[in-house]
């Protein structure tokens, strides 16, 4: 089976990093077609995965644009929806990853008669999209896609309930390699002096800047929490909002937490990072589609605090294998950073257990399997049993 891959984005994104690890198998007959250049595409050739970048102007629609602004972005697309009709002439299935590469992928699957797999990466809620882009995605993907793979069960609720059609749809959680999450003691805590850690109690947080990641509920919680606590915040703005950031850093010298708040932007050494605290903090406001940083805290033998909402909760038994709180709670998470500050034994034992687990439950050879099952029980036309990838 020959895969052409779309993604909008240019910079790497939780949908772009399983993309990753779902084209790595198809990469010697596949390729993924990016609607923007950036980091994200020297990712993918540094996995041998073969990428082109299709359109080098931004598209303008957003998650919040009405009709008529999809509308005026019709023309804009034309040339981008024909390069991608023609280079599909060469694949058996377009793989949409992203809601903007559904509109484009829908269209050309169309004109090129070729199947459609969207891969739904996001919660279809009022909070997150416009009722316009809400139905434009929910009608494209009735009307033009095969199959409809949800992140989370709560990404196939959304969709469902948003006008989805059911029977297209099934939920394959994302794929982790467990080694990649392994980090010795030596470097944790080298990476801890490095970044004048040394002694205290770091809670850090992963994700990029942005209102609805909730950064500023941790600066909260902060706080409430004895002087030992130290917060690292991992990410940056990405789209447009660069006057959170500002509020954040205003927040933190009004609380006078200036010492006890590290911004440390973009890094590369994520699981590095994760091993060099004593807990990953997640607060996002609202339902998240799966909550891939809490995986990850999990593979690194980190404990995890959760935003009780969404994918979150198919992930995290609370008291089990990680915490949950409530959303927007600052006073509970500071409960929380308190109880994993005070009975260490405890926690840790809770950590290992939560690490085991989801290098099982996640591991990226299973889902892999998984989804080349989907395709191939979908489309038997398109597959040959010698072709399937060697996973």
């Amino acid at each position: 089976m020959k895969i052409l891959f779309l993604d909008q984005s240019g910079k790497p994104g939780g949908a772009e990093l399983c993309l990753i690890d779902i084209a790595k198998p198809y990469r010697d007959r596949s390729l993924v077609g990016l609607f923007a250049d950036g980091p994200f595409k020297t990712l993918l050739q540094e996995h041998q995965i073969p990428v082109e970048v299709l359109t080098n102007q931004a598209i303008s629609v957003q998650k919040s644009s009405s009709f008529l602004q999809g509308l005026a972005s019709l023309k804009q697309l034309l040339p981008l929806i024909t390069k991608v009709v023609q280079i599909a002439q060469d694949y058996d299935v377009i793989y949409a990853n992203t809601q903007k590469a559904l509109v484009i992928g829908a269209i050309a699957s169309f004109f090129a008669r070729r199947p459609l797999v969207y891969h739904l990466h996001d919660i279809l809620s009022k909070e997150h999209f416009s009722q316009t882009n809400r139905t434009i995605a929910v009608n494209l993907a009735n009307y033009f896609a095969s199959l409809v793979i949800a992140n989370s069960q709560a990404s196939q609720q959304a969709f469902i309930e948003a006008g989805g059609r059911e029977d297209i749809t099934a939920v394959v959680y994302n794929g982790f390699d467990s080694k990649i999450y392994q980090t010795c003691e030596s470097d944790r805590q080298k990476l801890r002096a490095e970044l004048e850690l040394t002694g205290k109690f770091v809670v850090g947080h992963f994700s990029r800047l942005s209102p609805w990641k909730g950064q500023h509920i941790l600066i909260d919680a902060l706080a409430k929490c004895p002087e030992e606590v130290t917060a690292i915040l991992v990410g940056d703005a990405l789209f447009g909002e660069e006057d959170y950031v500002q509020q954040l850093h205003q927040q933190v010298a009004n609380l006078g937490l200036e010492n006890r708040v590290k911004f440390l932007g973009f890094r590369a050494d994520i699981p590095q990072l994760m091993a060099a605290c004593n807990l990953v903090a997640h607060t996002s406001t609202f339902a998240e589609p799966f909550g891939r940083v809490i995986v990850e805290a999990m593979l690194c033998g980190t404990p995890v605090v959760a935003a009780k909402a969404g994918g979150a909760v198919e992930l995290v038994e609370s008291g089990i294998n990680g915490f949950l709180v409530n959303p927007g709670e600052a006073e509970e998470l500071a409960q929380v950073i308190n109880i994993c500050l005070q009975d260490t034994d405890k926690i840790t034992a809770m950590a290992n257990y939560a690490r085991n687990i989801a290098s099982q439950r996640f591991d990226v050879t299973i889902i892999n399997q998984q989804i080349t099952q989907l395709l191939s029980s979908k489309f038997p036309q398109q597959i040959s049993p010698s072709l399937l990838p060697n996973l």
